[in-house]
């Protein structure tokens, strides 16, 4: 029957009632219908039945049924469709409402946002969970009151940020905000419950204030309406929930720095604070509700019950447990069982390795063998994890070779387990434990133990292999770790004598050198002796000395906690790094929160997708880590907006759910307003994955006047209207126009979804949400290029990136921002062409395209615009590793700010076909960005050497804060991206922001990849980026690929499809000659075209012979020349093409096809 959910043309379902009374009621709804309307027709068809005096008041009865996940599901949320429930076999049944109303009704709403009925955190039974459910629910709670009695001014700031630029500069139209700009913005204002507006002129620098009292002033003179004071006002952007407020220039706030930028006038509201006041009463009343049915049905807290204790240092014997069997074990027969443990603390291995004995492999093999560790059980830090690896042992032979050699045994890994030594309340863990493992992933990683991943065990306990575990009883009462106020009680301080003026040297040295990760024994030992040096004078190389703390020595465990107390606050730039895995002490985590307090709001949202992430390294459900993000959550709703989506897109992952799943619970609880909200945007994009479903699995051809047709259905323009953007709550969905969607013809049939809002007339904004493809990367991609951008911004470097909205919302599902009046550079090729072949190769179709869009004066500033978004993205691509550019994923707006797009390859991760880099430009400038940006001008050096400074004061501002991307990306590793899993992905990132070397150092490695001078003199003749290698040179000599003479300059120029420009090949010395290196007026009967074609095939056909992977585009020139491509196989050359070779020709085919020889 649940096939009939799936029949979208099916408007009528049959369904069964059972009552109460014990009556069925059979009969048709539509599958639009809620379950209130629902209710009603019952009561109604009931009247004609026996018994219906006994059923009483509708609202005493709830609907139960079971629903997708075979689950019973009580539907409180009666405001549901029936159509988004999907009943079992399209049965419903009445029961009477039991306990509180309010508090079943917020469950099941909190329930159906998260994706997790709250009844599996109650099904745990696990002491921890619910403890910290009690405690995060007070808090929550309490968080919710205090901000209940704001005063109205300050419940806007919790309620609608100011969304503000990093400068207070008005845009100037250059790259430096540092230049004066008087000039006057006009304000179209209007008073709310009006249509009556009227335009008013103020200075950038002016305060949202004086704008008020201007416009009160005008209204009392064109109305002449009663004096009003201008404390009682705010400002509103028309048509969105953005408000222009406080003490920071007009300017400074983005709407109105982007209306200034793209020369449009703001409009805004006058909003009287009677309005705010009616929201906040609104958002209490619910909160009040809920609260005040919860406080009479709240239980008193049970008693403490007093115990006897021990110190866990009164200890002195060693560590051991005991490996009892395993469980549901798969492996091939004939092989060793073998389980391996290591005690750690963060990445620290605190002592050797210990291994079990080998048995037979069988579904539950049998040890029953005490493992005893290298370390006495004083020593042991608080967070000290035991990592299990389960494996397989089998003999392997190796044939002799002269001598005789002995069989090796290869490991084969199957499962792994992590769980920590203590409990949550500090008490050495007693007892069995069945630990589920987690099945092994085949990769390049040698080591059989995974301390970095999580402790949580398996929740597939059915299939999971279990290793079953116990943990002694060293004393017949519980033995605790001492408090931290009890370890400061005995420092001993310790060695405290200053060292000697070498030792002092030595430790600047290694204070300085950014790069030093690990250490000899005698650095250690200097570093250990120093360190209160290193508190006093380099505070911001903790980490290091973290690193080198003997953690499984409880002397010196003792020493750092208590040399924290006295730690000066970090800068968040360096704190952020304290949260990785490597640093998992309680009292480093204290400090770390301690600093990252200090964050703004706006930093906070920058950095929250990796706060989110590192979540997975704590150990504990309560930690300082998620009290903070939830405090600020709670006190920012758009910090809380983006929290939630961060939560909520992983909490499908298995390792995170429980965790994910009881924050976004907590926060509900203390946001019982932004519940609805949040429940809208999800119905919406239930709404888009059904749509996409059935873009993508339709039998026959869908069409988009298909997806246009079901859009229109009633269910769908309600769930999809009305709501705030996910990308951005300040924004606001309002009509879904239905005439206007799309899907995109790529393989995950994007749909293009565009809404009208008809309070700001004319614009439609446009959402894309994508099915199939996780987001996660690309989310990553731009905040990275965002922070980019804000950093230059504050150094006066505005360079018009566009870091457009990008947001993961669930399992490989999310939406990005349409960018609105732009296309890609191969659209506007192929429109500007006259062939398809050939349209890649027009130099002209950018700047023409241009000047179409942008008559008369505004073309130089159109080319400024490009030339500075094309700097700023040449550097971020550079420093990015962004790799797959074409011509397909690089968009420009009319107003000529170019812009990427798809980031599905990153930090020096590019496409390779047998074992051959596709990409080996690091930074991705066509020959024709180089024309646009010359003006069109072959002698237009000044342009371009602009276009180069550029490039530099970016570069040398990013280098200035390499740490801060470096530990940023490193936070990442917890994400699971495929690109991001390793340091080693992350070496990447600090050669390309020169880590460690001096700024004059940094520069000069970043001019050998970018192009420092363009030659004035050649039409044809590109920036040369460094010296041709007399190997590269010598092959061009014998193998040259002939151009296009220099007198059909009306010819194709610019790049192959989608390669990037590499001048590396230019200005090279004489003319080849001979059969193969004649020049075109010298080929007898050759057109320039018959030449153009012979020379792409050839360069065609010696990137598939170094066995890159050519485009479905270059496949297709080949076919449609088959003629050709059999001419030229018999002149390519037969033998292996060297690496010097190599270069030349990849280089050549992302180079113009311009003559570039003299």
């Amino acid at each position: 029957m649940q096939e009939e959910w799936e029949k979208e043309e099916n408007h009528v379902i049959m369904m069964d009632f059972l009552l109460p009374t014990g009556v069925f009621l059979k009969f048709a709804v539509s599958r639009n219908d809620t379950i209130k309307t629902i209710k009603k027709m019952v009561w109604k068809n009931a009247k004609s039945e026996a018994l219906f005096s006994a059923l009483g008041d509708p609202d005493a009865y709830v609907f139960t049924c079971i629903n997708q996940t075979a689950e019973r599901e009580e539907l409180e949320e009666e405001s549901r469709r029936i159509s988004d429930v999907r009943p079992f076999m399209c049965v419903l049944r009445l029961v009477p409402r039991e306990g509180d109303r309010v508090e079943k009704l917020t469950n099941a709403q909190i329930s159906l946002l998260i994706g997790k009925g709250l009844h599996e955190f109650e099904a745990q039974k696990n002491h921890e969970v619910n403890e910290f459910r009690t405690k995060m629910r007070v808090f929550c709670e309490e968080k919710a009151l205090e901000r209940q009695l704001l005063p109205w001014r300050q419940w806007m700031e919790y309620s609608f940020p100011c969304d503000l630029e990093p400068c207070c500069c008005p845009p100037s139209g250059k790259a430096t905000n540092k230049s004066k700009n008087t000039k006057k913005i006009f304000v179209n204002i209007k008073f709310e419950s009006s249509e009556e507006s009227f335009m008013l002129q103020l200075d950038p620098q002016d305060l949202p204030m004086s704008l008020v009292r201007n416009a009160l002033k005008k209204k009392a003179t064109v109305f002449r309406s009663i004096r009003q004071e201008p404390e009682d006002y705010t400002l509103q952007v028309n048509g969105r929930w953005d408000f222009i407020y406080g003490d920071h220039p007009l300017c400074q706030f983005k709407y109105i720095f982007n209306c200034l930028k793209n020369g449009q006038n703001p409009h805004l509201t006058m909003v009287h604070h009677s309005t705010i006041t009616k929201y906040q009463e609104e958002d209490g009343r619910l909160c009040s509700q809920v609260f005040k049915s919860r406080s009479l049905s709240r239980p008193p807290p049970l008693p403490l019950k007093k115990q006897n204790t021990s110190s866990l240092w009164s200890i002195s014997e060693p560590f051991h447990i005991h490996l009892v069997q395993g469980s549901n074990v798969n492996a091939d027969e004939g092989m060793k069982l073998v389980v391996q443990v290591g005690l750690f603390h963060g990445s620290e291995l605190l002592c050797k390795v210990v291994t079990s004995s080998e048995v037979t492999v069988c579904s539950e093999p049998l040890w029953d063998q005490r493992l005893e560790f290298d370390i006495n059980i004083s020593d042991l830090p608080r967070m000290s994890r035991l990592c299990f690896a389960l494996y397989t042992v089998i003999e392997k032979t190796k044939k002799p070779r002269g001598t005789k050699k002995k069989n090796k045994k290869a490991d084969c890994l199957i499962a792994w387990v992590n769980t920590m030594v203590f409990d949550y309340k500090d008490q050495l863990k007693t007892g069995e434990f069945l630990l589920s493992t987690w099945p092994s992933v085949p990769d390049d990683k040698s080591d059989l133990l995974n301390p970095m991943g999580t402790i949580e065990k398996n929740p597939n306990v059915d299939s999971a292999a279990g290793l079953l575990i116990h943990f002694p009883n060293f004393r017949p009462h519980p033995l605790y770790y001492p408090p931290l106020d009890k370890i400061s009680d005995i420092d001993k301080n310790g060695d405290t004598s200053g060292g000697s003026k070498d030792e002092l040297l030595k430790l600047k040295e290694i204070m300085d050198n950014k790069n030093y990760t690990e250490f000899f024994e005698d650095e250690k030992e200097l570093l250990w002796k120093l360190r209160y040096e290193v508190r006093d004078h380099y505070p911001e190389s903790l980490s290091k000395l973290l690193l080198i703390t003997k953690w499984n020595k409880r002397e010196d465990v003792v020493q750092m906690v208590s040399l924290l107390r006295n730690w000066p606050d970090l800068p968040a730039i360096h704190a952020l790094e304290l949260l990785d895995y490597s640093f998992p002490d309680p009292a480093v985590r204290a400090f770390t929160i301690r600093c990252l307090k200090k964050l703004s709001d706006r930093e906070l949202l920058q950095y929250l997708i990796q706060l989110v992430q590192v979540l997975k390294y704590e150990s504990y459900l309560d930690c300082d880590l998620t009290l903070f993000l939830l405090e600020r959550a709670l006190s920012n709703r758009k910090i809380g907006h983006f929290l939630f989506w961060h939560l909520r897109s992983e909490i499908h992952v298995c390792c995170v759910s429980l965790r994910f799943g009881l924050i976004l619970e907590a926060y509900c609880r203390g946001n019982i307003h932004h519940i609805k909200l949040l429940l809208k945007q999800n119905e919406a994009l239930s709404k888009m994955k059904a749509l996409s479903d059935f873009v993508k699995s339709g039998s026959q051809r869908m069409t988009t006047e298909d997806l246009k047709l079901c859009i229109k259905q009633e269910s769908y323009v309600e769930a999809l209207s009305d709501m705030q953007s996910p990308l951005n709550p300040s924004i606001i969905l309002t009509e879904i126009c239905a005439d206007k969607c799309r899907f995109m013809d790529s393989k995950m049939k994007p749909l293009w979804m565009m809404y009208r809002n008809p309070c700001i007339h004319g614009e439609l904004v446009g959402i894309i949400f994508k099915n199939g493809d996780d987001l996660r990367q690309d989310m990553l991609t731009l905040q990275m290029i965002h922070l980019m951008e804000n950093l230059w911004k504050k150094e006066g470097l505005d360079l018009r990136m566009i870091p457009y909205g990008c947001l993961s919302t669930g399992n490989k599902m999310g939406l990005i921002e349409v960018v609105k009046n732009s296309d890609t550079i191969a659209n506007i090729q192929r429109n500007n062409s006259n062939s398809a072949a050939t349209a890649a190769f027009n130099k002209d179709a950018l700047l023409n395209w241009l000047k179409s869009k942008n008559p008369g004066d505004k073309l130089e500033q159109a080319i400024e615009e490009f030339t500075l978004s094309c700097a700023g993205y040449c550097v971020a691509t550079y420093i990015l590793g962004i790799g797959d550019r074409h011509n397909d994923n690089i968009m420009i707006r009319e107003t000529g700010q170019l812009f990427h797009i798809d980031f599905g390859h990153f930090l020096g991760n590019f496409k390779r076909k047998l074992g051959i880099n596709r990409e080996r430009v690091p930074f991705i400038l066509t020959y024709d960005f180089v024309h646009v940006i010359q003006q069109g001008r072959t002698n237009n050096s000044e342009k371009f050497e602009r276009f180069r400074e550029y490039c530099e004061w970016a570069y040398k501002i990013l280098c200035r804060n390499g740490t801060l991307f470096v530990n940023l990306f490193a936070m990442m590793k917890a994400a699971g991206l495929p690109e991001l899993t390793s340091f080693k992905d992350i070496q990447y990132l600090k050669d390309s922001l020169a880590l460690g070397k001096s700024e004059e150092e940094a520069l000069k490695n970043f001019k050998y990849v970018a192009p420092p001078v363009v030659a004035s003199h050649s039409a044809h003749r590109g920036c040369r980026w460094r010296d041709v290698t007399p190997e590269q040179d010598a092959f061009l000599q014998q193998h040259t690929i002939q151009t296009r003479t220099q007198e059909r300059k009306a010819g194709p120029g610019g790049v192959f499809t989608h390669k990037s420009f590499h001048p590396e090949v230019s200005q090279l010395g004489s003319r080849a000659t001979g059969a193969e290196g004649m020049n075109r007026e010298e080929a007898p009967g050759k057109s320039p075209e018959d030449m153009y074609v012979q020379q792409k095939v050839r360069v065609l056909l010696m990137l598939k012979k170094m066995g890159s992977n050519l485009t479905p585009s270059e496949e297709a020139f080949l076919r449609n020349y088959a003629g050709v491509v059999h001419s030229q196989m018999s002149q390519l050359p037969q033998h292996n093409i060297d690496q010097g070779a190599e270069d030349v020709v990849m280089a050549f085919s992302r180079s113009e096809t311009e003559d570039r020889r003299q």
